[in-house]
């Protein structure tokens, strides 16, 4: 029987002359390690971009603003404020100048009288921009020697003055989005599954829509509006996440899955305005945000829960569009998964 240090010898013996890797193999895993240090060097600098650049770049960008007072005042007011910055539509009246602001014509105005500067602003329409508002009013009152008023038209709740709540929700309105279609294709997978893992998300949203509604009227006191109209649209616009979620899947496996939830958080997320509002966005940003599920979202609660509806015409439609797009890629997949099924064997 063998001692025990001739085992010891014949280990050590067989791990000396076990063959080395070839120099290609490690080459290649060489090569492999930087690809994935150079990508996930790229992917943490592209994130920080998508949430850096448009707030350093935040400011002003055609802002729909109101005017109203005698002409040798509003002219040249209207002549001085940059195109880029500002659109000002003049009203007749400091009454027109108010309707326009609660019908979202107009994020603020200003009404210029021979008693001062009035200023009309929409907090609940965002922050950042009512006070851009309140500056412009400010100024023009200094250069002109007046006092200035300042009257919120459209306040936030007096439970949440800053908007606190409505900054908060917008990565869980994506994560409502993202967490429901991961979980289900892990209990309900294959094509089997599609069916129950679209009910499973339909009854998700409603659930969810309420109780983030819950949240943020009852708790933090943010909203103001119905209840229930609210919750349906919080629960459309998590739907418009995860139904186009399943369909990416369905139709190009976890690959879909994966690009789908990247642009919606390194895109979507930060591009939503749902803090600052999309006219504090740069150009073109603005616009690509509000067409994308958490930028619509977005849009859509401040317009059921502090506009009564108004200006909810917009992101409803293109939530819409979302959740048939998320429809008609399940649709297609099982159409091919049902045509591949029918060849012979």
């Amino acid at each position: 029987m063998p001692s025990d240090a001739t085992e010891a010898t014949t280990v050590q013996d067989a791990a000396t002359t076990a063959p080395a890797a070839p120099p290609h193999d490690r080459r290649g895993q060489l090569i492999r390690l930087l690809a994935v240090v150079i990508g996930l060097t790229a992917a943490i600098t592209l994130m920080l971009c998508a949430f850096g650049l448009p707030s350093a770049n935040g400011g002003p960008h055609h802002v729909p603003l109101g005017v109203t007072g005698p002409r040798s005042a509003v002219e040249p007011l209207r002549d001085q404020l940059p195109d880029d910055a500002w659109d000002v539509t003049v009203y007749s009246g400091p009454e027109a100048l108010t309707r326009a602001v609660e019908d979202r014509d107009a994020m603020g105005g200003l009404a210029i009288g021979p008693d001062g500067v009035t200023v009309h602003t929409a907090t609940a329409g965002g922050q950042q921009v009512t006070g851009a508002i309140t500056g412009l009013g400010d100024a023009l009152a200094e250069r002109q020697h007046l006092p200035v008023t300042v009257r919120d038209v459209v306040p936030l709740p007096e439970d949440d003055p800053r908007g606190a709540g409505l900054a908060s929700a917008a990565l869980p309105m994506v994560f409502g989005g993202i967490l429901p279609a991961v979980v289900l294709l892990q209990l309900f997978p294959g094509h089997a599954g599609l069916r129950l893992r679209l009910a499973g998300v339909l009854a998700f949203v409603l659930a969810a829509g309420a109780a983030v509604t819950a949240v943020l009227q009852f708790g933090i006191g943010t909203l103001d509006g119905n209840f229930w109209i609210t919750s349906l649209g919080l629960g459309l616009g998590m739907a418009a996440l995860a139904v186009p979620f399943l369909g990416l899947e369905s139709l190009f496996g976890y690959a879909g899955l994966g690009a789908g939830s990247a642009v919606m958080m390194f895109l979507g997320n930060p591009l939503s305005g749902l803090a600052t509002g999309p006219h504090w966005l740069p150009d073109g940003w603005s616009t690509l945000g509000q067409l994308l599920p958490p930028g619509a979202s977005g849009s859509l609660l401040r317009a059921s829960a502090l506009f009564d509806g108004k200006g909810a015409a917009d992101p409803l439609l293109v939530l819409i569009v979302w959740v048939v797009a998320g429809l008609t890629l399940m649709l297609v997949a099982d159409r091919r998964h049902k045509g591949r099924a029918a060849l012979p064997r």
